[in-house]
């Protein structure tokens, strides 16, 4: 790697085990990539529903149509995504023309609000929200190294919840203030920043072979050359280990539990509170958001102390106990209190999966196609809740919808808990933000 002029180097707490040491420059940038990508990853997400239902007149299949299309487009696209993140050396280019490209989508969606041209930039923007999760996951691991992996992660997560608070106060305030058409502004403003930011980060910073989890393991010849390219084992590699199918069975579980018990609540609290439920439903998010930059910080440190499994399984345990809680009363503040169990939930969830693929996918050279596959899977398990649990709901009431989701969220954790291994490796150092 490149040396760069001391003064440009991040200082660390102690020496990193793989000889990472990137400049401040790009460690900055990358911050600034994570809070600006929080507004940027789901194009105008609820919002458009808003927008399309109130300003033009859009009935709710019409609406449903437009805000599924997004969904397909990410699940679609999840699986190249990681694979071209893995072969590609340009990743920073990745990252900053998915960008515009959302951010052209959000215009096109105000500019032009017909069926066409709406299903045409959801299905753009879905597409290349699914380039932004593991094309930062390799410029972190590839800038950072594997010692500061745990702690950068929690870092990144942490900025990304602030930047979903500090949107969603920007979003409400802007459109009160100036019309629907601020948020569009705000999200491919937010898109234009990111752009920026990824571009400041300095090439010669990023292993892009460890970026692709190509590094070689601990036990591995001192003398091979680390400049050399290794092949990226087979995708055949990844399907016969028994780990990798043991997470992705437990985090798709995780979100087939998970997905639905938010608009549930949304639906349940519509049916008593009528206009009083947009409201409920904004404090709901804002709160778990706010619970999940803590939470990320601390999960990303008992990672890296405790292990992996342990501090995942406190995120499966407290989302059965959330399912349960939602049956107890349809009151706003304590609705709004259980959600904050969904911030504890979401922010360990967000750090220690990447962070156990990274492990799981150690020298292969598919880090990030393993995050597309498992993201596709855990896609699919989150649609499949949402109808699933609506047909229930239809059949039985709310109640035995959360009972339902809960029982699965139970399940999913006693599961993960007798048939998943630990897959934390002992690294030496750490010390880079």
């Amino acid at each position: 790697m490149t040396t760069l002029e001391t003064p440009t180097r991040a200082r660390s707490a102690e020496p990193q085990g793989d000889g990472r040491n990137p400049s401040s420059t790009s460690l900055r940038a990358l911050d600034a990539v994570n809070f600006f990508l929080a507004d940027v990853r789901d194009g105008m997400g609820p919002f458009l529903g808003t927008f399309l239902r109130d300003a033009h007149k859009w009935d709710t299949g019409q609406v449903g149509i437009a805000m599924a299309v997004s969904q397909i487009g990410t699940v679609l696209a999840q699986t190249p995504a990681g694979a071209l993140v893995d072969r590609v050396r340009w990743k920073r280019l990745a990252v900053a023309i998915a960008a515009v490209a959302v951010a052209v989508g959000c215009l096109l969606l105000y500019l032009v609000p017909v069926m066409p041209v709406v299903v045409a930039a959801q299905m753009l923007i879905g597409a290349m929200a699914a380039v932004f999760p593991p094309a930062v996951a390799a410029l972190t691991l590839g800038i950072v190294g594997r010692a500061a992996m745990a702690r950068r992660t929690g870092r990144n997560e942490a900025l990304n919840h602030a930047g979903n608070v500090v949107a969603a106060a920007l979003a409400g305030g802007l459109a009160y203030l100036f019309g629907y058409g601020a948020m569009f502004a705000l999200v491919s403003a937010m898109a234009a920043g990111s752009a920026v930011a990824v571009m400041r980060i300095r090439e010669q910073d990023i292993d892009h072979e460890l970026a692709r989890g190509a590094d070689e393991d601990p036990e591995a010849d001192e003398s091979t050359d680390p400049a050399r390219v290794h092949p990226a084992a087979g995708v055949s590699v990844l399907l016969k280990d028994r780990r990798i199918l043991i997470f992705a069975a437990s985090v798709v579980l995780f979100h087939f539990a998970n997905a639905a018990m938010l608009p549930l609540v949304g639906q349940k609290a519509a049916d008593g509170m009528k206009e009083g439920a947009a409201v409920l439903m904004s404090a709901c998010i804002i709160a778990a958001q706010v619970v999940m930059i803590p939470v990320a910080i601390v999960a990303s440190r008992l990672a890296a102390s405790w292990g992996r499994k342990p501090v995942f399984l406190v995120g499966f345990a407290v989302l059965p106990v959330r399912g349960l809680l939602y049956c107890l009363s349809v009151n706003p503040a304590y609705l709004v209190g259980v959600q904050l169990l969904d911030g504890i939930g979401a922010g360990i969830f967000g750090v220690v999966s990447v962070l156990v693929i990274a492990d799981l996918t150690k020298g292969t050279g598919r880090f990030n196609l393993a995050q597309g596959a498992i993201a596709t899977a855990t896609g699919i398990g989150a649609g499949l809740s949402n109808v699933l649990a609506g047909f229930l709901v239809k059949a039985s009431g709310f109640d035995a919808g959360f009972l339902f989701l809960a029982a699965v969220a139970a399940a999913a954790a006693v599961f993960f808990y007798v048939a998943m291994p630990e897959t934390r490796r002992r690294e030496v150092g750490g010390g880079c933000r």
